[in-house]
């Protein structure tokens, strides 16, 4: 009993404990100003991070989360999630809207995506184009980014690229609204893949209500074909039938004219077979 309760007595100010009456370690009690600073370390912060660091850095301490992880606020993935999904860069005013902070908390947040993301190496990052923040790959990313954007380039266009191209050609300049009403399909993925090729670019607005974009062909486009001039394109007469052609295509869809008496004399036709009763 005696040996049983000597077990982890310290004995006197040595720090020595005591285990069946024997010394088995010695142990040098903490000064006060020690017992101070292990007190301002909190549990899984290593390097002293305070809770007060976190939340200023943009992090909150997981609820219910025993050893004090630290996982990213909510603010910061939602600034990531709409910019995700942005076609065009969002004012900072309208994500302070969406997390209800204030513009400068917006922009701060922001500033410390850019450093994460810059820490981290990523392959995109965030910037600030005319006055709003939106996603894009890194500078330094640009030879992949352009081989998978010429990928395919290569293959032979389909025959709805072809007739766009065509209409294209030989009505430029011309909007896609008005491309779309000659084909009677919606063009937009058409003209942006011609757009992407080289065929087709951008040549101006049109005046009217909208400004609508006008589209022409490109020097490409007549490298390819081996013309000198849009002036140069086949006639469309050789193309389009002669009028004696016409002319029978037309017949052919019209309807058949039939006279009532012709259909009151075949119902009544004895001869015609009626069906079984």
């Amino acid at each position: 009993m005696e040996a049983s309760e000597n077990i982890g007595q310290q004995t006197g100010q040595s720090g020595q404990y005591t285990v069946a009456g024997e010394v088995s370690q010695q142990v040098r009690p903490l000064s006060e100003t020690e017992l101070e600073i292990s007190n301002d370390f909190e549990v899984g912060d290593e390097a002293g991070y305070s809770n007060e660091n976190a939340a200023q850095d943009g992090y909150v301490e997981e609820s219910g989360n025993q050893d004090g992880r630290l996982e990213r606020a909510s603010e910061l993935r939602a600034i990531e999630a709409v910019l995700m999904v942005a076609l065009e860069p969002i004012q900072p005013h309208l994500l302070a809207e969406l997390l209800e902070v204030s513009i400068d908390r917006v922009e701060e947040l922001c500033v410390k995506l850019q450093e994460e993301y810059a820490n981290a190496q990523a392959g995109f990052e965030i910037v600030k184009i005319a006055g709003g923040y939106r996603f894009q790959s890194h500078p330094d990313m640009a030879e992949f980014v352009e081989k998978f954007a010429l990928e395919g380039q290569t293959g032979r266009l389909t025959n709805a690229a072809m007739e766009t191209l065509a209409i294209v050609a030989y009505k430029q300049p011309i909007s896609r609204a008005q491309i779309s009403s000659v084909r009677g399909v919606n063009v937009d993925s058409t003209v942006a893949m011609l757009v992407q090729r080289g065929y087709i670019a951008e040549i101006g607005r049109d005046p009217g209500p909208g400004r609508a974009v006008l589209y022409g062909t490109t020097d490409l486009f007549l490298e390819k074909l081996g013309l000198g001039s849009v002036a140069d394109l086949p006639p469309l007469a050789d193309f389009v039938p002669g009028p004696e052609v016409v002319e029978r295509l037309e017949a052919g869809l019209r309807p058949t004219e039939v006279s009532l008496d012709s259909i009151e004399d075949s119902s009544t036709d004895p001869e015609t077979p009626m069906g079984d009763d």
